[in-house]
C-alpha cells in the first residue's frame, strides 16, 4: 500500500482550508502540505448550499481574508460571488494545487514513536482506500454534517401531496413560481429564503416556532465603498474590516451589559420597518440578544415583502402534516404547495473521524480545547472554528497564524511533538458553547469541553484572541513540546469515547 507523506495534512477546502494554505505558504514555506476534501469542489459551504438568495450573514470585510481586498461594492454578498472569490484566491495563491478532491477522511490514527499521524480516507464514487502520514493534521472541515440536515420528526409528513424540501439539499429545478410555500423556521437560512421566494412564489409564509431577534442592515458599506475610491484597496479594506469588528465588539458587550435596552434598540428598528399595526410578537423572543445567532436581513428584504402582502409570519407549533399543508396545534391550517424544513443543521466537529492516539480511542467529549482549537492530550491536531458572534474568517485567520507558529516553534527547538497538558487543578470544566440554539443545545454532549481560565477558555473576542494566538507565549505553560518517541498518555477520561 502506497502512503503519502506530507508535512501539514489540512482536512477541508472551504474558507478555513484555503486559509490554512495561504499561511502554510507564506509561514512555513518550506513545509510540504496537501488539502483533502470530500466534495468535487472547493468553497465548502458555499459550494454546499444551492437555496435561491444564498448570501452571506456577516460582512465581507470581515468573512473575507485578511490577506485579500474584497473589493465588490456589496459588503453582503451572495453565494456565487463569495464562491467565485473563495476560486481566485485559491488560484492566485497556488492553494488549489495542493486540494485534493473526492477525498473523504475516515480514520486518524497518531504514532508517538515516529510522531505522524497516519490518515486513511476513501477517494471518489468508488470509495478507492487511500493513505497518507502527516506530521500535524489540521482540521478544517467545518462544524456541521454535510451530509444531512436537521429535520424533526413531523406526524403526518407522508400524507402531504406537495414537495418537502430541505435547503442543505435543495433541488437544481425546483419551481416554486405561482405556488403557496411554507418556509419552517426563522433562523438565517429561513430570513434569506422568504424574500427571495417571495418574488416568484404565490405566497410565501414563514413558520416559526418562536421568534429570531433579526437587523436590518445596508448590503453595501457606503463607507468601504468611499474609502476604496481614495485609498489604496488594501489598506481601505483594512481600515473597514477594524471598524466593523469594533463596532461589533462594542455592540457584543453592550448586549451582555444591558441586555434589556440592547433588545428594545433592536426590537425598535425592526417595528419602524414592518407595516404599522404588525404584531410585534412575532419578531420578539423569549431570550436577549446573542444569547442567539443574530439575522441580518439585508436592506430590510425580509420586512419589504411582508409590506408587500407577499409574505407573512405565523407563530405556532405544529401538529402534524396534511394532504394540503400543516395543522398547528391551535387549529390554524397554512395551506401549501411547497413545504421548506429550515429547521437547521447537526453540528459536527472534526468531520466525524474516528480518532486514536498511540492506539487509544479518543473521545473529542471528553477532551478540553486549547485556546478553542487544540485538545488536551491530542498532540499535533488542531481545528478553525470561527466566532459564533462575529465572522467565521476571523478566528480561522488566526487559527492559521497559531498553527504556523507552533510548527516554526517545533522546528526552532527540535522537536517534533506539540501536546496541550492540562496540569491546572484550578481550571473548572465548562460547557464548550454558551449559545441557546437548538443545533448547540442538540449537540452539546458530543462537544468537547471548555475551562474557566486561559489558554483553557474560549474567548469570543477577536481583541483577546488577537493578543493571544498571534502575539501570546506559544510556551505558556499548558503546550508541550517532546521529541518523536515520548509517548503521549492521553488523561484516562478521554480513552472510552461517550456514547
Amino acid at each position: 500500500m502506497t502512503i503519502e507523506s506530507v508535512d501539514v495534512l489540512v482536512v477541508g477546502a472551504g474558507i478555513s482550508g484555503i486559509d490554512a494554505g495561504y499561511h502554510l505558504l507564506t509561514y512555513c514555506p518550506g513545509k510540504s502540505y496537501a488539502i483533502l476534501e470530500a466534495r468535487d469542489d472547493l468553497g465548502g459551504t458555499w459550494d454546499l448550499f444551492r437555496y435561491p438568495g444564498i448570501r452571506s450573514d456577516s460582512d465581507m470585510h470581515t468573512l473575507g481574508f485578511s490577506f485579500r481586498p474584497w473589493k465588490e461594492a456589496k459588503a453582503i454578498a451572495d453565494g456565487p460571488s463569495i464562491k467565485k472569490y473563495l476560486r481566485e484566491t485559491a488560484r492566485d495563491y497556488g492553494i488549489d494545487r495542493h486540494i485534493r478532491y473526492q477525498h473523504r477522511v475516515k480514520r486518524a490514527a497518531w504514532d508517538s514513536e515516529t510522531a505522524r499521524w497516519t490518515v486513511e480516507a476513501e477517494r471518489g464514487p468508488e470509495r478507492e482506500p487511500v493513505t497518507f502520514s502527516a506530521n500535524f493534521l489540521f482540521m478544517c472541515s467545518g462544524y456541521y454534517n454535510y451530509d444531512e440536515g436537521f429535520t424533526p420528526q413531523f406526524e403526518g409528513r407522508d400524507a402531504f401531496k406537495g414537495q418537502i424540501v430541505h435547503p442543505q439539499h435543495w433541488p437544481e429545478q425546483l419551481d416554486y413560481k405561482g405556488k403557496r410555500v411554507v418556509v419552517i423556521g426563522s433562523g438565517a437560512t429561513a430570513v434569506t429564503l422568504v424574500p427571495e421566494m417571495a418574488k416568484d412564489a404565490a405566497h410565501v409564509t414563514m413558520l416559526q416556532r418562536s421568534p429570531t431577534y433579526m437587523v436590518s442592515r445596508p448590503a453595501e458599506d457606503k463607507v468601504a465603498n468611499g474609502l476604496r475610491k481614495v485609498l489604496p484597496s488594501k489598506l481601505a479594506y483594512g481600515l473597514t474590516r477594524w471598524k466593523n469588528v469594533l463596532f461589533g465588539m462594542y455592540f457584543y458587550k453592550k448586549a451582555r451589559t444591558n441586555p434589556q435596552g440592547v433588545n428594545r434598540w433592536v426590537l425598535d428598528r425592526v417595528k419602524a420597518l414592518l407595516p404599522q399595526g404588525y404584531d410585534m410578537a412575532h419578531f420578539t423572543p423569549s431570550y436577549n440578544v446573542w444569547d442567539q445567532r443574530l439575522c441580518l436581513v439585508p436592506d430590510g428584504d425580509l420586512f419589504e415583502a411582508i409590506k408587500s402582502g407577499s409574505a407573512d409570519v405565523v407563530t405556532g407549533h405544529i401538529d402534524r402534516f396534511t394532504e394540503t399543508g400543516i395543522r398547528l396545534k391551535d387549529g390554524t391550517e397554512i395551506e401549501a404547495d411547497i413545504i421548506v424544513t429550515a429547521t437547521g443543521l447537526n453540528l459536527q466537529l472534526l468531520s466525524g473521524v474516528e480518532y486514536l492516539v498511540d492506539g487509544e480511542r479518543i473521545a473529542p467529549n471528553q477532551t478540553m480545547t486549547y485556546k478553542a482549537m487544540m485538545f488536551s492530550g491530542v498532540p499535533n491536531l488542531a481545528t478553525s472554528f470561527g466566532y459564533t458572534n462575529a465572522s467565521w474568517t476571523l478566528k480561522a485567520d488566526l487559527t492559521c497564524m497559531y498553527v504556523c507558529r507552533l510548527i516554526n516553534h517545533m522546528d526552532k527547538t527540535g522537536t517534533q511533538i506539540a501536546v496541550p497538558v492540562l496540569n491546572d487543578p484550578e481550571v473548572q470544566e465548562e460547557p464548550w458553547l454558551s449559545f441557546s440554539s437548538g443545533y448547540v443545545q442538540r449537540a452539546l454532549a458530543h462537544l468537547p469541553k471548555q475551562g474557566s481560565k486561559r489558554p483553557w477558555k474560549v474567548h469570543q473576542n477577536y481583541a483577546k484572541d488577537l493578543l493571544d494566538l498571534k502575539f501570546g507565549k506559544v510556551e505558556d505553560g499548558a503546550m508541550t513540546f517532546r521529541k518523536a518517541g515520548a509517548k503521549v498518555r492521553a488523561p484516562e477520561p478521554m480513552l472510552e469515547a461517550a456514547e
